[in-house]
């Protein structure tokens, strides 16, 4: 009774509504509005909405929407006949060593790591030791990101890279000490490379100033460039300084760019024991989506032009190379380890995973991020311990996925995979990247 009073109250206005749409001429017609939506896109009204309200550039968290890497391109390739799947799966090595020839090497148990994600530029601290504890219940590491070294999240994981950063809060022995490895952090893919950044006094609380060690009232950030890091010779004296100062893992981390073998002219002059690229798709806790979505490289390619010039110019093995930006799925994950990488650090991902049965305490009002930034909302509602579980579970996943499909393959370790273990649909991506077309004969004689 009560439905059908609905409909007969809604009856004249749905056709009032349709006749507008069907009569009236465009300029006087609601679905104009549609036409305008297929043009620009919501996202680009929604934006110029923001920017017209504030007139500041925007701040949009997670990274680009954007995806450039044709991962859904290339497959790969599995073995039945002419040679076999691995017979035990249990036997299949996934461990692997960042920095062999450092005087302490990393090693962890999967080519899966935590990227630079920071506790107070990007992460509460609840989520940072939810990030630690997961990571060390798989053995594998996480990275301080932009920050400096907490007591919590030092204690909380197992294994801790820490990002040497242009904001100086990670430059003193007295930290430096504490770590695993450590990463000089030049620039990172949603950021387009190296930008300038403030953090204004109230965007930070007492235990934040402590770990930074900024004065109250004082504003702080992350600089452009390094202070008195001004040349090329500057760069390397930079890395060989920290190589000789310390046991761990000394490595580099860059954007992508249409540069990057220039970038990688430099970094091979340096005593680096590992380098971390990061493609155009990286996410971030806030950054301006023309830095998001119109720089950089795509991931895919990023990792492909680093390998082949390190190949070219013989030193592919000085160097282990780590691989960031929008990396979501085990699939991705093994195609880029077969295309050259040795390991690879994902982050906007991962953090959905630790957020999985959590999201329902602020969805449909407020976005996930909400429970998890710094600066969020409702970061306090967060469990740290239930975080860390799934964070576990999901690396857990991943790594027996990847296992599954190394058996598939006749591999016995993450070690063996390579181009000739991928094959891609399109020619032109096959060509470039170096392996198989799909629509060709037997690309191995």
């Amino acid at each position: 009774m009560i439905s059908e009073l609905m409909m007969r109250m809604m009856n004249p206005v749905a056709d009032d509504i349709f006749s507008t749409m069907l009569t009236k001429q465009y300029n006087d017609n609601p679905l104009v509005m549609m036409t305008i939506m297929e043009k620009l896109t919501l996202r680009a009204i929604a934006e110029a909405g923001i920017r017209a309200e504030t007139g500041k550039p925007l701040s949009r968290p997670i990274g680009s929407p954007l995806r450039l890497s044709p991962w859904e391109k290339v497959l790969l390739n599995g073995r039945q006949l002419f040679e076999h799947p691995t017979a035990d799966e249990n036997s299949i090595q996934m461990q692997v060593t960042i920095g062999p020839r450092a005087k302490k090497p990393l090693k962890i148990d999967m080519p899966i790591l935590l990227t630079g994600m920071s506790y107070g530029g990007s992460l509460s601290l609840k989520l940072k030791e939810a990030i630690g504890k997961g990571t060390a219940m798989v053995n594998t590491a996480t990275n301080t990101g932009e920050s400096a070294v907490s007591k919590e999240e030092r204690s909380a994981a197992k294994f801790l890279i820490g990002q040497y950063n242009r904001g100086g809060w990670l430059s003193d022995p007295e930290q430096l000490k504490q770590l695993d490895a450590i990463e000089v952090q030049f620039g990172q893919g949603a950021w387009g490379g190296g930008v300038a950044s403030t953090i204004y006094p109230e965007m930070m609380d007492e235990h934040l100033r402590e770990v930074w060690k900024i004065k109250p009232g004082q504003s702080t950030g992350v600089k452009a460039r390094f202070p008195n890091v001004n040349t090329p010779q500057d760069v390397i004296n930079l890395v060989n300084s920290l190589k000789q100062q310390y046991d761990v893992p000394v490595g580099i981390k860059i954007a992508g760019t249409h540069f990057i073998e220039k970038e990688l002219e430099v970094i091979a002059q340096t005593q680096a024991d590992f380098i971390t690229v990061d493609g155009q798709e990286g996410g971030t806790s806030a950054s301006a989506p023309t830095l998001e979505d119109d720089l950089g490289l795509p991931t895919l390619f990023t990792l492909a032009r680093t390998v082949n010039w390190l190949e070219q110019q013989g030193k592919r093995q000085q160097f282990i190379i780590l691989v960031a930006g929008g990396l979501r799925t085990p699939g991705e994950f093994l195609k880029a380890l077969a295309l050259g990488a040795d390991a690879v650090y994902i982050g906007s991902i991962a953090l959905m995973a630790t957020l999985q049965s959590q999201m329902k305490k602020v969805l449909p009002q407020s976005p996930p991020p909400q429970l998890a930034l710094f600066e969020g909302k409702f970061k306090d509602l967060f469990d740290s311990d239930e975080g860390s579980q799934h964070l576990a579970n999901f690396l857990k996943s991943c790594t027996a996925e990847m296992v599954m499909a190394l058996q598939a393959m006749g591999k016995t370790n993450i070690n063996q995979l390579a181009k000739e273990d991928l094959v891609s649909v399109d020619p032109v991506l096959a060509r470039t990247l170096g392996i198989g077309y799909a629509g060709d004969a037997l690309y191995l004689q």
